[in-house]
This record gives structure tokens, C-alpha cells and sequence, in this order.
């Protein structure tokens, strides 16, 4: 019997959650991408853009098109290191602000939602597995940071594996 898609149910049921929180986001005028870089702006502002990106799940590229548009319509500033000017600092608008005030109780009050739907115990496992995977996970990409050598490199000389074939 073929192995179920893990990655494909994952998707499935992050659709199930999102349907409940899509239509109150819409209703700000906001995409997903934008509301998830709103929320990690508000528990810690300002940010790098790659901060950003690894707190969002969203490729540096496309973050860089999503920061401009936001900034364009009055949602994040950004600004330049005085001391580096290669790097960035994302930061909340007064406009945005007032989005998150309005918008945070909405959420909360459909995870609150979710909570009776499903059982608050439900949801709790449901965060305990998530967080054991993504440490799972972590472990396992520390080990294989250590373990190999970068890319294009040898071992050093009278280290080098023999080959067993």
C-alpha cells in the first residue's frame, strides 16, 4: 500500500484552519503573506527582512516584492542601517496598527471558535506534534550542519574517506 502524503494533508488541513480566518483578513484588505508579516511585526518591531522571512515561512525573494507593496500602501516603513546600508529594518505603520488592533480580536475570538468546534484538547495536541516535528526537525538539520562538510569542499588531507565500492 502506497505511504500517505504527509505534505499534502499538512496543506489540507492548514486550508481547513485558514477558511475560518481568510474571510476576516479580506475584510482588512490584507493577504495572507501580509497579515502573517503584520502578526510577527506586532510581537516584535522592527525586524530585518530576513528575520521576517524565516518567522513567516516566505522565501526572501518574494518577501522583497510583498515588503514593497505593503510599504506602498502605508502597512510597514522601512529603513536603511545608518551604519550598513545592506541592511533593513521593517518596521509597523499607524495604519497598519489599527488593522492589527481591530483584526486581533476577530482571531481571537475564532481560535476561541476552533477551541469549542474541535476540543480545546484537540487543538492543544495538535500544537504539541507541531512543535515535536519542527524540533524533531531542527535536531535533525543541526546534526547534518555539523556532520558535512560545505558544499565543494574535501575533507582535510589523511581524513579522506576511502571508498568502499
Amino acid at each position: 500500500m502506497p505511504r500517505r502524503n504527509l505534505a499534502l494533508r499538512l496543506l489540507e488541513a492548514r486550508e481547513t484552519v485558514m477558511r475560518r480566518f481568510r474571510p476576516l483578513i479580506a475584510e482588512e484588505g490584507l493577504t495572507e503573506q501580509q497579515w502573517r508579516i503584520l502578526r510577527v511585526l506586532a510581537e516584535r518591531s522592527p525586524q530585518e527582512p530576513g528575520q521576517i522571512a524565516d518567522a513567516c515561512s516566505i522565501l526572501p525573494p518574494s518577501l522583497t516584492g510583498i515588503l514593497a507593496r505593503m510599504a506602498s500602501v502605508d502597512l510597514v516603513t522601512r529603513t536603511q542601517s545608518s551604519s550598513d546600508q545592506r541592511r533593513q529594518s521593517v518596521d509597523l505603520t499607524a495604519r497598519s496598527r489599527g488593522i492589527i488592533e481591530r483584526l486581533i480580536p476577530r482571531i481571537e475570538a475564532e481560535y476561541r471558535r476552533l477551541d469549542a468546534d474541535w476540543g480545546a484538547d484537540t487543538v492543544e495536541a495538535l500544537h504539541a506534534m507541531l512543535d515535536r516535528i519542527t524540533s524533531l526537525e531542527a535536531g535533525r538539520a543541526a546534526t547534518d550542519d555539523v556532520a558535512a562538510p560545505p558544499t565543494g569542499t574535501r575533507p582535510p588531507a589523511g581524513r579522506r574517506r576511502r571508498s568502499t565500492a
